[in-house]
């Protein structure tokens, strides 16, 4: 039986040949294993999917029955050849996917078939083994099309012979081939928007002038240049990713575009006007020799002044994380008043200055992590020099404080992660109008401040009140070994804010730490500790996630699944701690509760002597022993000591009643007492 919906009405029907699915006037025989079309189905089908079958021949007959056809897709199968005429009957078809087949071995013919779609717009021959000179054969008779994918087949060089006759190319998917050289192959796609070369061998792009092109993809190449036509046309480009190639220098950019996103990831390159050393290349050039035919041309380049050369007003992502910078050039950032995201973490910054005339107004972003900063400058004038800045990212660099006042500037921040530096957290002064010397990070105040990391920053006995003021919902304190030397006092001003806290690897070994104050906590982690018994302040908690995991615990309290603690969790990571396997009532409570997920449960393990196992499949002589372990020991002494008594007693009544007479006899010859008898 199939519903259909178009009309609202209910239809039934025999399946038909072959088991497809039919909703609406989609017709789906995927995965069926059909070596051909089905002729019985449904005569005004507009989509047939295909997919993952067996068919190898698409026949002038094959698609007679369907003349209202749209939409075709035969993506995995084996097919090698279609014939001429295959398409005649429907030549309204506007999408064809025949992706992943084999059309290298009779593309000629196959090419004689798609000419007659003259209404095609959408077509996929990705993973056809095909070469340039095949792709140019199978479309040069398609100009209706406004999306073409070609992407992992074998092409190596493209010139402008390839795709003549797509006028009307929207679209262009080329990735994943072996591109290695372009020749004004795109020259003639006045409407390309959306251009994909991605995982190629393009060793450069010189003299870029596509400027219809909206988004631009070339990630994954070798690039070593960049380099845009020299002309005052205005580019229409929105997206350009350079990322994960060989980049030595910034790209050249259209001196005219619309930019927003700026992609470099991954590159090796760098700015040249200040070097570390001291030098400077600003006045360097370079010579670029380009040979087109039978002229040459020299472009002569001013490494520095080229920065500038573009237009980058609009830019609102630039991503240049992964490189080799030691330092951003002056005025840089000014040209960017529109940024919204910069990354330019994994670089070589020591240094990086915030000045008011670079004016990041609208900077949300700002990811410095993973460099070699020692430094961090902001220069504080009459305006907010980061009013917008919501995530703060200076993790895993040099620094041992922040710039004054830093977070007094940045209105809106909201996440902050200063982990893996060496800094120590502001304490509150005990004395009014004391000044406060030593180096610290001040986020005292802060109103709009939620999430803080400081994951190994070797914090020393946190006091005072070092969050007075300001609303953290999440914070991270792993890897810092004596943070919690005095205790969790100075966490009292979170207790009706904080959700997440981590005290991963914090040396917590006293069960008599204090949780209760911390109503709010929804997620806990006491992962990498030494508990050697279970908080008991933790059984009042509502928490959601508990992870106990890597710690010196034998056994959790009994009642822990009746606590309010056992009805609220969601989440209990429990693996390695040596329990001990004949006290796991716990376990067996926590099995019975209700909505509780144990992640961990199939590496929890017991231990039983020398042996380790799990407390789900305790074999019969350990639960044996467990249960003499368990028993009253008073009990167990009576138990033992009841039949020597006894024993001890028949005994003597025996040698009593064998030597009563002698024993009498005895008594009366000392005594000298006559005897009745």
């Amino acid at each position: 039986l199939a519903v259909g919906w178009g009309s609202g009405a209910v239809a039934a029907w025999a399946p038909p040949l072959g088991g497809c699915k039919l909703v609406e006037s989609t017709m789906d025989c995927t995965g069926r294993w059909l070596s051909s079309i089905p002729g019985n189905l449904r005569g005004d089908t507009e989509e047939l999917l295909l997919d993952d079958n067996t068919i190898q021949v698409l026949g002038n007959a094959s698609l007679l029955p369907y003349i209202q056809l749209c939409h075709l897709s035969l993506t995995r199968n084996r097919l090698q050849l279609i014939e001429p005429g295959a398409f005649l009957s429907s030549q309204g078809l506007q999408e064809l996917s025949l992706a992943d087949n084999l059309l290298f071995t009779n593309y000629s013919l196959t090419a004689a078939a798609l000419s007659a779609l003259q209404a095609l717009r959408t077509l996929d021959l990705a993973g056809n083994r095909l070469t340039e000179d095949m792709v140019s054969v199978l479309v040069c008779n398609l100009s209706s099309l406004e999306s073409l994918s070609v992407a992992r087949n074998v092409i190596m060089r493209l010139d402008s012979s390839i795709f003549t006759n797509l006028t009307q190319l929207l679209e262009l998917n080329l990735e994943k081939n072996y591109i290695f050289e372009i020749d004004k192959a795109f020259e003639g796609l006045q409407r390309l928007q959306r251009l994909n070369i991605a995982y190629n061998y393009l060793p450069c792009l010189v003299g870029f002038g596509l400027t219809q092109l909206r988004v631009l993809n070339v990630s994954y190449n070798i690039i070593e240049w960049f380099l845009a036509l020299e002309t005052d046309d205005l580019f229409e480009l929105e997206v350009l990713d350079l990322s994960h190639n060989r980049l030595l220098f910034f790209p050249v950019l259209p001196r005219h575009n619309k930019l927003h996103s700026l992609l470099l990831q991954d590159n090796r390159m760098s700015f040249y006007q200040r070097l570390p050393n001291g030098t400077s290349l600003a006045n360097v050039t370079v010579q670029f020799l380009i040979i087109d035919g039978n002229s040459t041309n020299i472009t002569t380049v001013k490494l520095w002044d080229e920065l500038c050369y573009s237009n980058l007003s609009s830019l609102r992502l630039l991503d240049m994380s992964q490189n080799q910078v030691w330092g951003l050039p002056e005025g840089f950032l000014a040209q960017m008043p529109s940024l919204t995201y910069l990354k330019l973490n994994q670089n070589c910054l020591e240094a990086f200055h915030l000045l008011e005339e670079d004016s990041l107004a609208m900077l949300a972003e700002l990811d410095l992590s993973q460099n070699r900063l020692v430094e961090l400058g902001v220069e504080v004038g009459v305006r907010d020099i980061l009013p917008n800045l919501q995530v703060f990212n200076v993790s895993a660099n040099r620094l041992r404080a922040l710039p004054p006042g830093l977070f007094t500037h940045t209105r809106q921040i909201t996440t902050v992660d200063l982990s893996h530096n060496q800094v120590n957290l502001c304490p509150q002064p005990d004395v009014a109008g004391e000044v406060e010397s030593a180096p610290c990070v001040d986020i005292r105040g802060v109103e709009t401040l939620t999430h803080l990391s400081l994951v190994g920053c070797g914090l020393q006995g946190l006091s005072g009140h070092p969050f007075q003021g300001t609303p953290l919902v999440y914070l991270d304190l792993s890897d810092n070994c004596q943070a919690l030397s005095g205790g969790l006092g100075w966490l009292q001003d979170l207790a009706l804010t904080l959700q997440v806290l981590s005290l991963r690897n914090t040396s917590l070994s006293s069960a008599n730490v204090d949780f209760s104050a911390l109503s709010s906590l929804a997620r806990l982690d006491l992962s990498g500790n030494s508990l050697t018994a279970f908080p008991s302040s933790l059984g009042t908690l509502e928490l959601h996630s508990l992870d106990l995991r890597d710690n010196c615990l034998v056994a959790l309290p009994p009642a822990v699944a009746q606590a309010p603690l056992g009805r609220s969790l969601r989440e209990l990571y429990l693996s390695r701690n040596p329990y001990n396997c004949c006290t796991l009532g716990w376990w067996d409570a926590l099995q019975r509760v209700e909505g509780l997920h144990v992640p961990d449960g199939p590496q929890v393990t017991c231990s039983h002597g020398a042996r380790v196992l799990s407390p789900g499949a305790l074999p019969q002589p350990v639960l044996q022993s467990c249960r003499w372990q368990e028993a009253d020991l008073a009990l167990l002494y009576l138990v033992l000591a009841l039949p020597t008594c006894l024993t001890l007693l028949v005994a003597f009544v025996v040698v009593f009643l064998v030597l009563k007479e002698r024993l009498l006899i005895m008594l009366k010859n000392r005594c000298g007492v006559s005897s009745p008898y």
